[in-house]
Parts: structure tokens; C-alpha cells; sequence
């Protein structure tokens, strides 16, 4: 038995063109349903055979990359917020420290070899020091370290800025997030790699890398999405799928700005929360030059009244600097 998927944004705006109500009954979906179908305005699902497995190992390998991109980028945050805290001076010393093997080489030492210690880092000296984020560098699978972001880094040691009294536990913290970050970023890797073996495959490697700026890797993001294209009528229904397709304002003499149909939704968990009806992260968006000009900053002080913005929206008023710097009022409260 052949079976037809109907868009549920088409049935649902069925239900209201169909006496400009929201009533919403088994009985009534069936009819809509029905109706949509012998009109057309249905599509094939993704065949389940075995002649579709390439596609469908695809479209899971596409699914696990999602997650390990998240796991990747959730490290990455986790290393910046807590180095801004406790050592500030650290990120400064590269231009782009997350996508400097060095910098993060040397970090590496300094969290895994000497425990975060900085004192007995900085008690290596500064040759020793090399050697030791060389041979990391190597165990990278790198070349050679950039000496200048090696001995700016060695020089940042001396730095005491940030929360110098947490430093050590952070510093411990950091090791197990740098361990989560090798690994994520060790499984994508390999997951890539297979999926660019399916695109192979599929026999569409060739293809897709004859596009100019679309690498293998993007390409087969982009069909782990889409699934086997022949299933679409034409270009534009990719198009549509993807959620890209040109939407025109033009009414009379107006003419508006052209933008992209945001009819299809994104995969779940990557959703804006903007979107929910309840949001409890996100209530409002907060003045920033209100905060600005309630707490006046001098120039080289560190602004933390402005990063703050999940006390900003959820006490819907401007933090107290001194305070917030460390713990908000309502850790205060719960604490006293």
C-alpha cells in the first residue's frame, strides 16, 4: 500500500480557510486531510527498503554530527567564560585562541602537566616551556608552535587579574572540558569522514565538490537534510524544503523587502527560543543603554554590569557591579 505525507502547516491552514475557526476533531482533520490529497498538495515520504539504507545512515551520521558540533562548541564556551573569569589575560595573547593549535596546546600544559599551578609553570622558565608545548604541539599532530603566542602566554603567568582565589579549582575544571573538547572533536572527525564515504557512495562526491565554495563535508551536512533529491519535483521544492525560498511584499505601489519563507522549521533542539510561548530565559530584551548610564564605567575596568543578561531579564533591572561580579542577588537571598 503506497502512503502520502501531508505538510502539517497545509492542514492546518485548511482548518482555518474552512470557516475561519481553529476547531480542531479527528473527523474534521480526516476530511481536510482526504481533501488535501486529491488536490495533490501531498508529497512521498522517504522510502524505508534497503535500496535507500545509503540515504539513510546519511541523514543518522548527519544527526550525530549535529550533536557533536553542539559538544564541540559548548566546550569551547565553557573554556572562555571560565578563563574571563579567572584569567583573563590568557585569551589575549592570541589574536583567535580557539583556532590556535598553540594556544590551545599550551593551555594544555599548563591544566594537564603542572595541575593548573601557575607558579610552578612559570618556575620552568621560559625554554622549558616551549619544549613542553612543542612536544604537545606534536602530539596534535602539529608542525611547530608560533614561539610568539607560546612565550605572550608564559608571560601572562604573572598576570593577577580575574578571581585569583578560584584559579585553582578552574583551572582543574578545565582539564576534564579540554579532555571533552579532544574528544568531541576527535568523533566529528571520524564522523565526517563517513559521511563523506556515503556521498561516495550515493556516486555524488564528484559532483558536489564541482560547486565552487561547497566542500565535501558541507555537501553531505546539506543531504543528510534533504535526504535523496530525486524525491523533489524540482530545484525550487529543495529550495522550499530548505526553507529558503525567496518571499515577495508587494501590494499597489508598496514593494517590500524580499526575505527568505521561514515555513520550515529547523530540526528540534535547534529551534530560537524567541519562538516559545513560555520562555523563562529570555522574557524580554533588556535596555543595555539604560545599564550603561546607571552604572558608568571608567575606561579599562572590567564591564561586568553588561554581562550579565540573564540577571538583566530575569530581575528586569540593572545589576549592582560590586555584587554581580560575583553572585547575583538571588544567590545572595538563597545563600543568607
Amino acid at each position: 500500500m503506497a502512503f502520502v505525507c501531508v505538510q502539517p502547516a497545509a492542514s492546518s491552514w485548511a482548518r482555518k480557510s474552512e470557516d475561519l475557526t481553529t476547531d480542531k476533531t479527528d473527523d474534521k482533520d480526516a476530511v481536510l486531510i482526504a481533501r488535501l490529497t486529491a488536490q495533490l498538495r501531498c508529497y512521498l515520504p522517504e522510502p524505508v527498503d534497503e535500496s535507500n539504507a545509503a540515504w539513510t545512515r546519511l541523514r543518522h551520521l548527519g544527526g550525530r554530527r549535529e550533536e557533536l558540533i553542539g559538544q564541540h562548541v559548548a566546550a569551547v564556551q565553557t573554556v572562555r567564560d571560565l578563563l574571563e573569569c579567572v584569567w583573563p589575560a590568557s585569551l589575549v595573547v592570541a589574536k583567535q585562541p580557539f583556532r590556535s593549535a598553540t594556544w590551545v596546546a599550551a593551555l594544555a600544559v599548563v591544566v594537564r602537566r603542572d595541575g593548573g599551578d601557575l607558579d610552578r609553570t612559570r618556575r620552568l622558565g621560559l625554554a622549558r616551556f616551549e619544549r613542553a608545548v612543542r612536544a604537545e604541539v606534536a602530539r596534535r599532530g602539529g608542525a611547530w608552535p608560533c614561539l610568539r603566542i607560546v612565550r605572550r602566554l608564559f608571560a601572562a603567568l604573572e598576570d593577577r587579574a580575574g578571581v585569583v582565589a578560584h584559579r585553582p579549582a578552574v583551572l582543574e575544571r578545565l582539564e576534564w572540558t579540554l579532555a571533552d573538547w579532544d574528544d568531541a572533536r576527535a568523533k566529528l572527525t571520524d564522523v565526517e569522514a563517513r559521511m563523506v564515504s556515503v556521498l561516495d557512495e550515493v556516486g555524488l562526491a564528484t559532483l558536489v565538490t564541482s560547486i565552487d565554495g561547497l566542500s565535501p563535508v558541507g555537501a553531505a551536512a546539506i543531504l543528510a537534510q534533504t535526504g535523496d533529491l530525486t524525491r523533489f519535483t524540482s530545484a525550487r521544492a529543495v529550495v522550499k524544503h530548505a526553507g529558503l525560498a525567496p518571499r515577495e511584499r508587494k501590494s499597489g505601489t508598496f514593494t517590500g523587502k524580499a526575505r527568505s519563507s521561514p515555513r520550515t522549521a529547523p530540526p528540534r533542539g535547534r529551534r530560537p527560543r524567541a519562538s516559545l510561548r513560555r520562555n523563562d530565559i529570555q522574557p524580554d530584551t533588556p535596555d543595555l543603554s539604560e545599564v550603561k548610564s546607571v552604572h558608568e564605567l571608567g575606561r579599562g575596568e572590567p564591564s561586568a554590569a553588561l554581562r550579565t543578561p540573564r540577571y538583566l531579564v530575569g530581575h528586569r533591572r540593572p545589576p549592582r557591579p560590586v555584587v554581580d561580579t560575583t553572585r547575583s542577588r538571588a544567590a545572595e537571598h538563597h545563600l543568607g
